[in-house]
């Protein structure tokens, strides 16, 4: 029985993709059981499926083929579960009747936990002229607005947690107002945010020309690019966003550019989709192939990377036909394209085993040979497919030899591909594996550098205690397996010390042989100055990248994870030393006596009014929540207000960032309707539950006022080396978000905001 490299592994297996009974009941023994449920549903559709069941378990084994997580969870289960990642929906129409059509799709596919993307250009800007209704129209900014209360009831209903993004072109009239729309950090929280650039863009921005911002023909204003092109830094610089999507270039290199246009991408980026288009995920763990680790010949096995590619790419073809989908628009979509994203994880694990530091010149072409590899053949088994179960239905030969990535293929892979036809439209992607990854062994994200050479995490227990348990990255613990204490080289780079042109470069050379694009976060130091940071998004454009998502430390987003050096492990000329450990804190204790207030709240349907007592407690100075306490003599209320004062308490004492229990209680919405109070609509009990808690929240200098969101606490922060400070998870409590490949991600729970 395959034994996990440590007990998060485990418990990320138990929590997310072992498959159970309703009541708990585990019906996957072991995690072999896992890879032979998914090995025997993906081989259903084979002509011999027993021969290829066991090709597919081989795979499988060892965590040597990642299929994404919704393959993981779903395959075999027999429920009505989507195995697609990635949706982009269709194209907005310009009217209040498909606008809201748009909006219910969305909701059908978020239900089903897929991550959608939406181009929000189509929508006039506001104070546009609405025709035959006497009114000026209110702009794609506020139709967003809709959207992300949307996915916010979505997630309040149950579902999994949703995750957006949002594009508009950089000619729209409204892309200043879309540039800003983050500044408020209590705004389209659900929503990633992207500047679609075009080429002419990109070369009046260096020519320091004009730029005029058009809808249906009408030019609403003409301003300088470089002028815009600095806002769209600034923002990004400020608050993490909007990123940029190179939509010009994405279009040209795209092997469907005759037959389809592409102008959104999924949450995180790494799949530019034309309207409905889906797209399933896979990685290749590099980590796990390389033989001879830290020796002189130590290498990755290519014979044995190229025989997993052309299986991987077998399965995820099979997924294509094996999956359900939210929606037939996006069945057909899919059928006709067969379109998948085949990437890796474990590459900077991989370098260092094989002596390379990742930033480096000779990282930088080892990782494009390697992707060169995986991208010849995924095609090669793209073609045999085709000679076995026949093309995609819109190949088109001629148009598709002249397209995209086949502009750069082999000749012999052109002349295979001319006679045979090719089964998958697209084949390579680089997604985000977080949770994956660390299911795997913690080994290093899709393409990220290492983060963290070792910290710790808090593991649930059956008995519902948690323990502390020492997480490790592959590379570092092979390291040590193979060389014992002895200190690690100067190669070795994290996250924290690599400069941000070397993160450019590593993503530059990875995406000439990727199909789709990359989801990659380039870590930039606080410290950074504005030209400086400028130039990360100008070489990101010169090196050939299709889109570019930076993360400095910054005051609306909090702080990248810090890290404290722990000294026993450290090479001499690294600025941060080798055993990086992260301190997650333990829950506020409470202190015997606190101060407090006491609300009285009147409901109109309720004979006796609701009291809330909530007191607070005073660290570093300052004074913030803790506790609630809610009481009515109705008996009707008895039970959900006693669950909600231990909810709210427990989520107070976790301390962090706690504004978002106001947002989640004043968005529910009671079907039987709400209430006015003082010449107010309020759509619920709860609702008028959070904002009495939010004038507490107001009263005690809190937060600044509706909507603000969290004054600066000190109390809500991990203090790193040079003081940066982060939040605390929305999810769990825990101070451990870290910005990974474009989504602030937590370390100690898996909470992510790309889902």
């Amino acid at each position: 029985m395959t034994r996990f490299a440590a007990p998060i592994a485990e418990q990320v297996w138990d929590m997310k993709y072992r498959l159970k009974e309703a009541d708990g009941t585990a019906l996957d023994r072991s995690v072999e059981d896992t890879w032979r449920r998914i090995a025997r549903a993906l081989a259903e559709v084979e002509s011999e499926p027993e021969v290829w069941e066991k090709r597919f378990y081989a795979a499988l084994e060892d965590f040597k083929f990642l299929p994404a997580g919704r393959i993981t969870a779903g395959a075999g289960t027999g429920r009505k579960v989507t195995l697609f990642n990635c949706f982009v929906m269709g194209t907005i129409p310009d009217d209040m009747g498909g606008i809201f059509d748009m909006l219910k799709e969305a909701a059908l596919t978020m239900q089903q936990g897929g991550g959608i993307g939406y181009d929000f250009s189509t929508i006039r800007p506001k104070g546009a002229t609405v025709s035959g209704v006497a009114a000026d129209a209110s702009g794609p900014l506020s139709f967003m607005d809709v959207w992300d209360a949307m996915c916010r009831t979505i997630m309040s209903a149950g579902s999994r947690r949703g995750a957006m993004m949002a594009t508009m072109r950089c000619d729209h009239p409204d892309i200043e107002a879309f540039i800003d729309a983050k500044s408020d950090p209590a705004r389209l929280r659900m929503f990633n945010m992207s500047v679609l650039v075009t080429d002419a863009f990109m070369e009046a921005v260096k020519a320091d020309g004009a730029w005029e911002l058009i809808f249906d023909g009408k030019v609403y204003q003409t301003l300088q690019a470089r002028d815009l092109w600095n806002r769209i830094m600034q923002a990004t610089y400020d608050y993490a966003e909007p990123g940029v999507i190179f939509i010009d270039r994405i279009n040209q290199a795209n092997n469907l550019s005759y037959c389809e246009t592409i102008a959104a991408t999924n949450p995180c980026g790494e799949q530019p989709l034309p309207p409905y288009g889906a797209c399933l995920l896979g990685s290749v763990n590099l980590a796990r192939l390389v033989s001879d680790p830290f020796a002189d010949g130590a290498k990755v096995d290519e014979a044995a990377l190229s025989e997993l590619v052309r299986t991987a790419i077998r399965m995820m073809d099979n997924t294509v036909d094996a999956s359900r989908f939210p929606l037939e628009a996006q069945a057909r979509e899919a059928e006709a394209k067969r379109r998948i994203g085949l990437g890796v994880t474990g590459l900077a694990d991989a370098l260092l085993m094989v002596g390379l530091r990742y930033g480096s010149d000779e990282a930088a072409e080892q990782t494009e040979a390697w992707m060169r590899l995986i991208a010849r053949e995924s095609y090669l088994a793209s073609v045999e497919l085709a000679q076995e179960k026949g093309a995609f239905p819109l190949f088109d030969k001629d148009a598709y030899l002249a397209s995209g990535t086949m502009q750069g293929m082999d000749q012999d892979v052109r002349d295979v591909v001319a006679e045979h036809g090719i089964r998958n439209a697209l084949l390579t992607s680089v997604a985000p594996t977080g949770t994956i990854s660390l299911y795997a062994g913690n080994v290093s994200s899709g393409i990220e550098p290492v983060f963290a050479y070792e910290y710790t995490r808090k593991v649930l227990q059956k008995d519902g205690s948690r323990t502390e348990e020492k997480v490790v990255d592959y590379a570092v613990q092979m390291w040590r397996d193979v060389k014992g204490d002895e200190p690690l080289p100067e190669y070795f780079v994290n996250a924290q010390t690599l400069p941000p042109l070397e993160h450019v470069k590593m993503q530059a050379a990875a995406q000439k042989w990727v199909d789709s694009s990359i989801s990659k976060t380039i870590n930039c130091p606080e410290d950074i100055s504005f030209e400086a940071f400028k130039d990360v998004y100008m070489a990101a454009w010169d090196q050939g990248c299709k889109g570019c998502t930076t993360y400095r430390p910054n005051d609306v987003t909090g702080s990248v994870l810090s890290v404290e050096s722990a000294k026993e492990d450290a090479p001499a000329p690294m600025p941060v030393d080798g055993g990086d450990v992260i301190h997650l804190q333990e829950p506020l204790d409470r202190p015997q006596t606190l101060e407090g207030n006491t609300y009285k709240l009147k409901w109109p349907d309720s004979e006796h009014a609701i009291y809330l007592t909530i007191n607070d407690i005073i660290v570093g100075g300052r004074r913030r929540p803790f506790e609630v306490f809610i009481n009515s003599k109705n008996m009707e209320h008895f039970a959900w207000t006693v669950a909600l004062t231990r909810m709210i308490s427990a989520v107070f004492r976790r301390g962090g960032d706690v504004s978002f229990v106001v947002e989640e209680l004043k968005a529910v919405f009671d079907p039987r309707g709400g209430a006015w109070i003082r010449g107010k609509y309020i759509p619920s009990i709860l609702a008028a539950i959070g904002g009495v808690i939010e004038t507490h929240l107001i009263s005690i200098g809190f937060i600044d006022g509706e909507g603000s969101g969290l004054k600066t606490d000190p109390t809500a922060m991990v203090v790193g080396l040079d003081g940066g400070r982060g939040k605390a998870c929305p999810s769990c409590g825990q101070y451990s978000m870290q910005m990974i490949e474009g989504c602030m991600t937590c370390s100690s729970c898996g909470h992510s905001k790309c889902g």
